[in-house]
């Protein structure tokens, strides 16, 4: 992968945000979107430079000029060992790059040292969110007591009509219903979808139980494999974007591009450069 993109690219692949209004230049920004009623916030999932080093993956932000990471323990984006993630959050640092969330993560034993060694490795870290892909709802209490230790939220990933029991961000709220308010949901966009979960709908049934959300499209919300740019499928990010605004969400929209694992910037610069033209289109201000 060719890591300069030139400005003929940038133009080529950033073209799609005209279908939705112009952006007031070629890459604005990721300064929060605002309006009176809330705040759009757009973010990367680090599993989308899966097949890079850290070091690229920074050099892609600063092109992108991303600054929040929703970063995973793949390559060597965030390391679980102490030492090496401290070495990790100094050069996201001195980039300028916030770590806002960790994920996915996987808790898949009901026991104190394994799941404190998560919640340590993210408080190290100071992230404020865990996204979760695996846990079973018999698993909850014991996590919900580390919630409270730790004061870091807890987000569970709907991963589709494929997970065993994660279907739908629905499924999620039905499981944490009476537990402690920071335990709640990331809401894959893509995989709700799948499951048949209108997102909009499912961003207003979960409310303040929403933590932190990955964005995708689709072609057809039957098939895993239609996924695309963001701005190339059938999912309606406009309105989408309007429910966050009116349930007044605080957290994070992390782009999780999952295909094309080993050149994936062309598909990444049109997803962002779509969905700040839908938000220029919204007139929600953002530099």
């Amino acid at each position: 992968m060719n890591h300069s993109i030139s400005r003929r690219n940038f133009l080529r692949t950033g073209a799609i945000a005209a279908t939705a209004a112009s952006a007031g230049g070629l890459l604005p920004s990721v300064a929060p979107a605002q309006t009176p009623g809330g705040t759009v916030k757009l973010g990367l999932a680090s599993y989308t430079f899966r097949n890079f080093t850290r070091d690229q993956m920074i050099g892609c932000m600063k092109q992108l000029q991303v600054t929040e990471l929703n970063c995973k323990d793949v390559k060597d984006h965030l390391p679980m060992d102490p030492t090496q993630e401290a070495t990790a959050l100094a050069d996201y640092a001195a980039n300028g790059i916030h770590v806002h969330a960790a994920g996915t993560l996987y808790f898949p034993k009901d026991e104190d040292d394994d799941i404190r060694t998560k919640f340590q490795y993210c408080k190290r870290a100071n992230i404020k969110v865990i996204v979760s892909g695996d846990p079973t709802p018999e698993t909850l209490p014991r996590i919900e007591k580390f919630v409270k230790e730790y004061d870091i939220k807890f987000a569970i990933h709907n991963h589709g009509p494929e997970d065993k029991i994660w279907h739908s961000p629905l499924d999620v709220l039905k499981a944490v219903k009476g537990m402690d308010p920071r335990m709640g949901c990331c809401i894959d966009i893509g995989h709700c979808e799948r499951a048949g979960t209108d997102p909009v709908a499912a961003i207003h049934a979960v409310g303040p139980r929403l933590f932190n959300m990955h964005a995708k499209d689709l072609t057809d919300f039957t098939s895993k494999e239609s996924q695309v740019a963001v701005g190339e499928g059938k999912i309606d990010f406009r309105a989408i974007f309007a429910a966050l605004v009116e349930t007044k969400y605080q957290g994070f929209v992390d782009l999780e591009y999952e295909i094309n694992g080993d050149n994936p910037m062309p598909g990444v610069i049109a997803s962002f450069s779509y969905m700040r033209g839908v938000l220029a289109g919204m007139k929600l201000n953002h530099a």
